[in-house]
């Protein structure tokens, strides 16, 4: 497990507004995503890849906005420098001034608390965790020495078309092969409660973070027909 002061760095650097506007996208985009292909021919198990494909994407745009507008350096694809560590989905690093920062980055799970599939951004991410050289040449939106690498996790909901199941923040171990720190969006939201101000600040229920009803009301346009609701298959997106 992660250390307290590591802990804090990401309590200091990732704010709580930030993970606010995160889930709120996260849950509005898995929606539209599910709304999308509901407007399709497509049924069964080529719907819900066809709906994964595009929430990824959804998330993805919308992740890289959000940590822009929280003053993050974003990169979308590179190398970095010195190394033969390339990523090619969007990083944002927080961080002030010249102190260690935070690269943050997202990742679909496949359920709850599960490793995200191995790719080639995510398995450099995990690399930085456990060896930075000084002898970098970076600039502001690199990963720097010290720099930890954080996913911003989404599990789908499998039972309910459209729904999220849980939003996480984790840190994968340099081997990739387990979390050395997990925890549920509305577990770490406790962190920012402080003493002299305990209040509730979680942004969801503990239970579910969204759930569609089993016959959602879907809006349609004037002149086109609605569509009986598809429901999940339980397949992988």
């Amino acid at each position: 497990m992660i250390d307290d002061q590591l802990t804090k760095r990401l309590v200091k650097l990732l704010h709580r507004d930030l993970l606010v506007d995160l889930y709120a996208v996260t849950v509005a985009r898995a929606r539209e995503a599910y709304e999308i292909i509901e407007d399709t021919p497509l049924e069964g198990k080529s719907a819900r890849a066809a709906e994964g494909q595009i929430r990824f994407r959804l998330l993805e745009q919308a992740f890289q906005k959000t940590c822009e507008q929280y003053g993050a350096a974003v990169r979308e694809s590179g190398v970095i420098e010195g190394t033969d560590l390339r990523f090619f989905q969007p990083l944002a690093r927080f961080a002030e001034a010249d102190e260690a920062g935070v690269v943050l980055g997202m990742a679909s799970m496949p359920g709850k608390g599960e490793m995200p599939s191995k790719n080639q951004s995510r398995l450099s991410g995990a690399s930085m965790n456990y060896h930075i050289t000084p002898r970098l040449a970076l600039d502001k939106s690199d990963p720097r020495p010290g720099d930890i690498y954080v996913l911003f996790l989404v599990a789908r909901d499998r039972a309910e078309a459209g729904a999220i199941q849980e939003v996480a923040i984790g840190i994968i171990g340099p081997e990739y092969e387990n979390f050395v720190f997990y925890e549920a969006l509305d577990e770490f939201w406790a962190r920012y409660v402080t003493a002299d101000k305990a209040e509730d600040v979680s942004p969801a229920p503990k239970e579910k973070l969204v759930k569609l009803k089993t016959k959602p009301n879907i809006y349609k346009p004037p002149g086109q027909d609605g569509k009986k609701d598809k429901k999940e298959d339980g397949s992988s997106s």
